[in-house]
């Protein structure tokens, strides 16, 4: 077993709002600024934040998730993100206890902060209290001992005087005070209906804003000491998350073995009589669509598909209206197609050739925008009628953890095969599965959701491949067979 001791805290705070995001980009830029290689984290299935963290350091953001990944997956996942790195700052999700509905402590940043043996330090947004912050502290820190809050920063103080009052209550809990930040409206990062906008759409004033948060930080913040709490982190005795490793070490999914004269579900109807022999090469180039529409995925999905004998390609489907040469199979992800619909729709070359790839056989896999850039139109607008389907904005949210269960053999996964998702749009697509569905929900709702035809596999659910590695291999194998 390795042992690791890499440097590491948690910013956490009481509530979503709080400041979690300013504080942990602005650390990230700071120690980065000082000269130390950082790794940054963020717990939970967020896809935005790790986009700033990745501006601030320089380094790829990684997501920390109990629930999508497994409890015993989130220390090798950390130690594979901290390669290298002098030390690890880890963003909070939602309040520090706050987890999965209905879970208990699974996912929540308490539960990463234990699993890590890692320190938190709790951002506490100060704006409407004095002495209060006191009693505040005080339940969070005794809540459970098995967390470890090491410090407080206290964020959006209005003045001289309010910190004074607010330092002054907070001698009594015993927590030392490791910044004060007043307010400071440039660090302000605009937000939509999903969230903060992604750096991607504003890489120039995100440079600008995460500039900013690395100098509130800086000036407001006691980085030595914070650096001192990192390095008070436990030792990890676990190994490192290697995608290859991984696949080495699992056994080969199966792909589904056609019987003459029937369809099956997920196959293009040319393998009916048989899976086709490898190319001799055995590598295959996967197309992942990428740029501002489409910002939505886990480093570690990449990392597979290459482990597992692919040339990964990212492009763009606003701008490029070819895919990449020799591409065998195409990975959409999730992002923002509803914002960019007409410049979407404008792009026809584009459209056609992935329509063409589709109908080939090709394995394409699509979660959440990508689904919506597949149906046959999105809020009027042509996309690329893969699917016999019409999306549209909605005003409702649609949020939350899914334990789903595979209902039809596919490119990513054989019937039965049970995965953990996470669901976050505010988009309707009707109808909303196909007759051969991707998955069915099995909590929180019972339902079946989603699209699986010819090598196509398209769904609302977001999942993290690390919990099951087989999907990346299937998907490869599946480019090397269609």
């Amino acid at each position: 077993m390795v042992t690791s001791a890499v440097p590491r805290l948690v910013v956490a705070a009481p509530s979503s709002g709080s400041g979690k995001t300013t504080v942990a980009t602005g650390l990230m830029a700071a120690l980065a600024g000082r000269g130390l290689a950082v790794s940054p984290h963020k717990v939970g299935p967020d896809y935005i934040d790790p986009g700033y963290h990745a501006l601030a350091t320089g380094r790829v953001g990684r997501n920390l998730d109990a629930y999508l990944c497994g409890p015993e997956l989130v220390g090798p996942l950390f130690l594979h993100g901290a390669r290298g790195c002098d030390i690890a700052v880890v963003e909070g999700v939602m309040g520090l206890y706050d987890g999965a509905a209905g879970e208990g402590e699974l996912a929540s940043t308490a539960q990463v902060a234990k699993l890590l043996r890692a320190p938190v330090v709790l951002v506490v947004d100060a704006s409407s209290q004095s002495r209060s912050v006191a009693a505040l502290v005080h339940g969070f820190v005794s809540w459970d001992p098995e967390v470890r809050v090491g410090g407080v920063i206290l964020n959006k103080v209005g003045s001289d005087r309010h910190e004074a009052l607010l330092r002054e209550s907070l001698d009594s809990v015993g927590v030392p005070v490791l910044g004060v930040l007043q307010r400071a409206r440039q660090v302000d990062v605009p937000s939509r209906h999903l969230g903060l906008v992604p750096v991607a759409e504003r890489r120039g004033a995100a440079v600008d804003a995460v500039a900013a948060m690395a100098a509130q930080v800086s000036d407001g913040c006691d980085l030595e000491a914070l650096v001192g709490l990192a390095r008070s982190a436990g030792a990890l005795e676990c190994a490192a998350w290697d995608a290859g490793e991984v696949l080495r070490s699992s056994p080969p999914p199966p792909l589904p073995v056609p019987t003459p004269g029937a369809a099956v579900p997920g196959r293009p109807l040319s393998a009916l009589d048989g899976p086709r022999p490898r190319t001799p090469d055995g590598l295959k180039r996967v197309a992942v669509a990428g740029g501002p529409a489409f910002t939505f995925s886990y480093a570690e999905h990449a990392e597979l598909l290459a482990a597992a004998g692919a040339e990964v390609v990212v492009f763009d489907p606003l701008r490029d209206e070819e895919l990449p040469d020799g591409t065998a199979g195409l990975v959409v992800g999730g992002g923002f197609p509803e914002v960019y619909a007409s410049e979407l729709s404008a792009n026809e070359p584009l459209r056609k050739a992935v329509s063409e790839l589709a109908l080939s056989g090709a394995p394409v896999a699509a979660e959440c925008a990508g689904l919506l850039y597949l149906c046959r139109e999105l809020d009027g607008l042509p996309m690329c009628g893969v699917l016999d389907a019409a999306a549209r904005m909605s005003e409702r949210l649609t949020l939350g953890y899914r334990d789903a269960v595979a209902v039809s053999d596919s490119a990513l996964a054989t019937a039965g095969t049970r995965m953990r998702g996470h669901e976050f749009h505010r988009t309707v697509v009707e109808p909303g599965a196909g007759a051969a569905p991707a998955w069915g929900m099995r909590a929180p709702e019972r339902r079946v959701e989603g699209f699986v035809e010819r090598g196509v596999h398209a769904s609302y659910l977001h999942t993290h491949w690390a919990s099951e590695p087989g999907v990346a291999r299937r998907f490869v194998e599946r480019c090397r067979t269609s």
